[in-house]
């Protein structure tokens, strides 16, 4: 396949670059920063330089021409003001969405966050809510794409751990905690959850939570 990922210097882009360069797919990613292009090559991708803020819907239709899937991975980071984490993590996934549907690109994976349902719950703090609205609200414009065969990924708390190869895996129409929850998740399992929904189609229009957990991950995702 080719695969290509929105914020694809991102800790788990990288590693979901390295696993499917591995297998023989190709796979571009699309960075702002020039100086990230060597990182992404040494993982096995190309890499093309773009903002997503600033793009235009046909700038980022050109990269996706002829891809198998579009990958949104992302961030606004962990310092971000209101405005750039709505820039980011809402309307730069609308704008990839777009360009995906004008390349005819219908696969669509989103990383999404655990929390996305607990926005407006108080106690979690304003910086984490004003994130999670964003992330709630980009999972809204994707629940009306009839065009795109979308799934959306909802991670608990990522750690750089190598990873175990095991998760717990839960989907449904709308799942997801009333409660925040913190359950932590290696990145690298993660990325391999992501690679075992790209060979699904059978997994579009549905939305996952993972944690850590014990169940093999081809196994949790057949599951």
């Amino acid at each position: 396949m080719k695969i290509v990922i929105a914020g694809g210097h991102g800790k788990i882009a990288l590693r979901l670059t390295r696993r499917l360069a591995a297998r023989g797919d190709t796979v571009v990613g699309i960075v702002r920063n020039p100086r990230h292009v060597d990182d992404i090559r040494r993982a096995g991708g190309d890499a093309v330089v773009l903002d997503l803020e600033h793009a235009t819907v046909e700038e980022v239709a050109a990269t996706l021409a002829g891809a198998d899937a579009a990958v949104f991975s992302a961030g606004s980071g962990n310092s971000a003001t209101a405005e750039r984490r709505d820039r980011m993590d809402r309307a730069a996934v609308v704008l990839v969405m777009d360009a995906a549907e004008k390349a005819g690109v219908r696969r669509f994976l989103h990383v999404s966050s655990i929390n996305v349902g607990c926005a407006d719950d108080r106690g979690i703090g304003e910086g984490y809510s004003v994130y999670l609205r964003a992330k709630r609200a980009a999972e809204q414009h994707i629940f009306t794409r009839d065009t795109l065969d979308w799934t959306v990924l909802r991670p608990g708390v990522l750690t750089d751990g190598r990873g175990d190869g095991t998760v717990e895996l839960t989907t449904g129409k709308e799942v997801g905690p009333k409660t925040a929850r913190f359950d932590q998740v290696a990145r690298e399992d993660v990325a391999a959850v992501l690679v075992a929904l790209l060979d699904r189609p059978d997994t579009a229009r549905r939305i996952y939570v993972v944690v850590g957990g014990k169940t093999p991950i081809e196994q949790a995702v057949d599951a």
